[in-house]
């Protein structure tokens, strides 16, 4: 599949869907607590979603039975939400989702803790987070998606993680997964080189042990091998002129995150 070029009324497009997706997690973030159930928030993702007048894009997607991926400790990504499945006190909590506006798509994916957290588990969601900040600051014009990766796993293994090897981020459009694959770590190839108008997944996951990862039995959840415990974010990006725009992150998010860089 060839890379897309999206012009300026299809990243307006996906503006909006990434708008509408940010406002779907900050209500999951509000609603998750101790006592409810995978499903519970599985719920509440695809009403929301509906009530926007969109498409949960994960829902039925090569047979994914629900609009959110919900993944809990040592669960990487691609949990299936349960009636079964109680949310308790010190999990962290990955929150995998996405939705069709106009027939654009975004994704977008937030790990948070639940009651009391160990200070292990809120360091790893915090330099997962951090890393996707790391490796945008090379998605520019110019530069290759390797790029990208170095800035992630970098700063990931600097903090003593590990990057997974086994699942990537991608390119997103008028379909939820396109060209080109985006690594989150260093390979041999440079990747393709960013221009404008490309819109990107870019999601680090990222291990507190080893990056070795297993398919659990249902073919969907992915889980980390030696059972430590494992983060991720997601964002989707569109390339401008001059670097990268996050459209998957409310206003407020954005003004919180340039006060948070300026102090630094």
């Amino acid at each position: 599949m060839a890379i897309t070029i999206k012009n300026e009324h299809e990243i307006a497009l996906m503006r909006e869907s990434g708008r509408l997706l940010a406002l779907v997690h900050e209500e999951m973030r509000k609603e998750l607590k101790e006592g409810m159930t995978t499903k519970d928030i599985d719920r509440i993702c695809e009403t929301m979603i509906r009530d926007f007048g969109c498409i949960p894009n994960f829902l039925n997607y090569q047979g994914f039975p629900a609009s959110v991926c919900v993944s809990i400790n040592d669960e990487v990504v691609h949990g299936i939400p349960s009636k079964k499945r109680y949310i308790e006190n010190g999990d962290i909590v990955s929150l995998d989702a996405g939705l069709i506006y106009k027939g654009y798509h975004s994704d977008a994916a937030r790990t948070h803790g639940v009651g009391e957290i160990s200070p292990e588990a809120q360091r790893i969601i915090d330099v997962t987070k951090q890393s996707f900040f790391e490796g945008i600051k090379f998605a520019k014009p110019g530069n290759h998606l390797v790029d990208i990766a170095r800035g992630i796993q970098t700063y990931a293994e600097s903090n003593g993680y590990s990057v997974v090897r086994d699942l990537t981020g991608h390119g997103i459009g008028t379909r939820l997964h396109e060209a080109p694959e985006i690594p989150n770590f260093v390979q041999r190839r440079r990747g393709a080189k960013m221009q404008k108008g490309m819109a990107l997944a870019i999601e680090p996951m990222i291990n507190e042990g080893t990056y070795d990862v297993y398919w659990l039995d249902n073919d969907w959840t992915v889980a980390t091998v030696d059972g430590k415990l494992s983060a991720h974010y997601e964002n989707t990006i569109a390339i401008t002129d001059e670097g990268c725009e996050i459209l998957t992150m409310l206003p407020e998010e954005k003004e919180a995150l340039h006060s948070e860089q300026k102090e630094k």
